[in-house]
């Protein structure tokens, strides 16, 4: 039975070399391959259908923000495990390590081709960006820190929703932070939603979708329960593309849909016609 044994490497006298991790990835919307190098020369856009790809907030940062001008405000803001959920603490300690960030959100003030505004940026590589108490306390303070200094506020949202570690508390930012935007708006300050992939749950059901303009990136998916729920609860047929940026905006919740490599221009004009004359503070 011996002749039947597959020989080893060994065997022709040469070691096994491994592939490095991480260097190819593959398109979800078409399948393709995209070396890691291409992809960041390319802002992390799929060459061949010009799928979206994820990014970190420092990332994003250094995308849309005038260089050197963003300063993180309440980097400090740390989560406790009110509810002793199992596990809880100790995934939030390894995402800590894992990401390089305290919670899933990065907050800040920024300039974009010169125009003063506050940021808030959701991170999905951060227990999926889902909002619990800090989260939502970070967007909250942000909007809260816009209308106090007039300021054009930019909220990009990336999330699979409401922190089920957290329970209500994690429902409760979903009022809190609607209900901070209300003062921005009343305040008659601007408030762009840009949605990434994914958006959803409570994030999709409250500050993200509240915006006075909303933009997406293409192809990224909006909704509230995903398209297995939602097929499951209605027992009906979904149609092609649902829950998609461009099905969105077809029945009228997105506004714009802006390539990564237009996002900076589109904001920088929305900023120049929607705020007030001389509201900013520099």
């Amino acid at each position: 039975m011996g002749i039947f044994k597959k020989p080893s490497l060994k065997a022709f006298g040469r070691k096994k070399q491994d592939m490095p991790e991480g260097l190819w990835h593959k398109c979800p919307h078409c399948g393709a391959m995209n070396h890691q190098l291409e992809l960041e020369e390319q802002l992390r856009i799929c060459k061949e259908c010009d799928y979206h790809f994820k990014l970190s907030s420092q990332e994003r940062i250094d995308l849309i923000v005038d260089s050197g001008t963003f300063q993180e405000i309440h980097p400090k803001l740390a989560t406790v495990d009110a509810l002793k959920f199992q596990d809880y603490a100790s995934k939030v300690k390894k995402y800590k390590k894992l990401t390089g960030l305290q919670e899933a959100v990065v907050t800040g003030r920024a300039k974009i081709n010169g125009n003063p505004v506050v940021l808030g940026i959701m991170d999905f590589r951060f227990l999926g960006a889902s909002m619990g108490s800090v989260v939502g306390e970070k967007i909250t303070r942000a909007i809260e820190l816009a209308t106090q200094e007039r300021a054009g506020l930019i909220l990009f949202s990336a999330s699979g929703g409401a922190r089920m570690h957290e329970g209500i508390l994690s429902l409760m930012q979903m009022a809190k932070t609607s209900g901070a935007l209300a003062r921005h708006a009343a305040a008659r300050l601007p408030y762009i939603s840009v949605l990434t992939d994914p958006t959803t749950g409570g994030v999709t059901a409250s500050f993200a979708t509240l915006g006075d303009i909303i933009m997406a990136e293409p192809r990224c998916m909006i909704g509230f329960a995903g398209p297995r729920v939602v097929k499951e609860t209605t027992h009906q047929n979904l149609p092609p593309g649902f829950q998609t940026a461009e099905f969105m905006m077809e029945h009228g919740l997105v506004d714009l849909i802006v390539s990564r490599t237009e996002m900076k221009d589109h904001l920088s004009r929305l900023l120049g016609y929607m705020m007030p004359s001389g509201s900013a503070v520099s």
